[in-house]
């Protein structure tokens, strides 16, 4: 929730590599590493000269090794392309309890939640029940320079207000007490405390204050509580039985879950601090054990991160949102549409952001729709490319890598490098 990698800083910094030990291990928890296809032709050449045929055993090994040196306990990857389904799972979903994750497991997407965030939105402005154009103080009061900050702004990260979970009061008070609950109100207030960081539409900057802002919106606009126009609008429609945004006092997931763990306390999280040098050989030793952050309370991110699903339902839903099983023709042009270079002085193709969602081109053949999510305990990725029919739902279990890598994303370049042809992406250590 806190925030979302950008690829071009794995690129930077080195991303996974693809050789070397073998399955992670916590504690001497054992390790379960699965792997399961559903394929037309699993070792035909594909009939997109863009995609490389897929190769079971390749990707098992590939993502076993990747999660090794992230030292990940567990992680899912779960891929469909024109060629069938690939179902990879490495590790265990709690350390201590030696139980394989699978797909069909309950975790906290974060951030993806501004996907279902955004298209609630677009479905309200559908509805005419909104306009995107309409300044966010027609919707909610007592936001600094509300008059002059638009929805749209808000959807693409341009509104310039701070963003709350930079606020290391917040990380200090989920630290105090995990289980408290905190209100949207809570956390603007706490954003609002902060003088803007540039003024409305003139830049970009990830804020999870914008989607925070987006969830009231939504609930004075469509009179209902988000958590009941997620259900109603989104997720029974397409059948996501094991998606639902819980209640702010509800710390509990459903059946099966996995446990969240991350090392250090939640600003690590929260606000990019660093590993110091100390808790990070700890970690890579094996001395210090991860924490387990499964049950703090998500409250505080809401609309801009507090959902609960599984693999495969991100999978079905991520593909639904960007083939136009969402929106009506016209608004789902406007939604494939509205992302913006986040960087205007980057060559064309690089990271875009619009109405929740994320769009870059990853190489000569591959380009993405697609969000992350990070908060304490876990990590995701979500993506479809509509031109090559590819879908990819990356998670773990744990935050950030010793190195201080957000470890879903990590995992991408290791998982891309099995479907594209001539990506070429670096596989440095981590």
């Amino acid at each position: 929730m806190p925030r979302t990698t950008p690829y071009a800083a794995l690129l930077a910094a080195g991303c996974l590599l693809s050789t070397g030990a073998g399955p992670p291990v916590f504690s001497g928890a054992p390790v379960v590493a699965a792997a399961s296809a559903t394929t037309a032709s699993a070792t035909a050449a594909s009939a997109d000269p863009a995609l490389r045929p897929v190769d079971q055993a390749a990707l098992r090994t590939a993502v076993e090794r990747a999660a090794a040196r992230l030292k990940v306990p567990g992680a899912v990857v779960l891929l469909r392309t024109p060629q069938g389904t690939y179902r990879v799972t490495v590790g265990t979903s709690r350390l201590g309890g030696g139980r394989a994750p699978t797909t069909s497991e309950h975790f906290r997407i974060a951030s993806n939640t501004k996907t279902m965030t955004a298209a609630l939105i677009l479905l309200l402005a559908q509805d005419g029940r909104l306009r995107l154009s309409d300044p966010v103080s027609r919707h909610v009061s007592g936001v600094p320079n509300g008059d002059h900050i638009t929805l749209a702004q808000l959807l693409r990260m341009r509104s310039g207000l701070y963003n709350y979970t930079e606020d290391p009061r917040l990380a200090a008070s989920l630290d105090a007490d995990p289980a408290a609950a905190r209100t949207p109100r809570e956390m603007l207030a706490l954003a609002f405390r902060h003088p803007a960081n540039f003024a409305p539409g003139t830049a970009y900057e990830y804020s999870n204050t914008n989607y925070a802002l987006l969830g009231l919106v939504a609930e004075q606009a469509g009179g209902a509580p988000l958590a009941r126009q997620f259900r109603d609008r989104l997720l029974a429609p397409l059948g996501l039985t094991g998606t639902s945004l819980p209640g702010i006092t509800d710390t509990s997931l459903p059946d099966p879950y996995a446990h969240g763990y991350m090392w250090g306390g939640t600003a690590y999280a929260l606000t990019d601090r660093p590993y110091p040098a100390r808790l990070e050989a700890a970690a890579r030793s094996g001395e210090l054990p991860p924490r387990d952050y499964t049950h703090q309370n998500p409250s505080y991110a809401t609309a801009a991160g507090g959902a609960v699903s599984t693999a495969d339902d991100l999978a079905a839903w991520i593909r639904a949102l960007v083939t136009g099983k969402v929106f009506d023709a016209a608004h789902q042009r406007q939604w494939l549409d509205s992302p913006r270079a986040e960087d205007p002085s980057a060559p064309p193709g690089g990271q875009s952001y619009g109405y929740g969602i994320t769009h870059q081109r990853f190489g000569p053949n591959a380009a993405m729709y697609y969000h992350g999510g990070e908060l304490p305990g876990f990590n995701s990725f979500i993506g479809h490319d509509p031109d090559h029919d590819v879908t990819l739902v990356i998670w773990t279990n744990l935050t950030l890598s010793p190195g201080g890598r957000t470890t879903a994303n990590a995992l991408l370049p290791t998982v891309l490098d099995q479907v594209y042809r001539g990506l070429s992406l670096p596989t440095d250590a981590d």
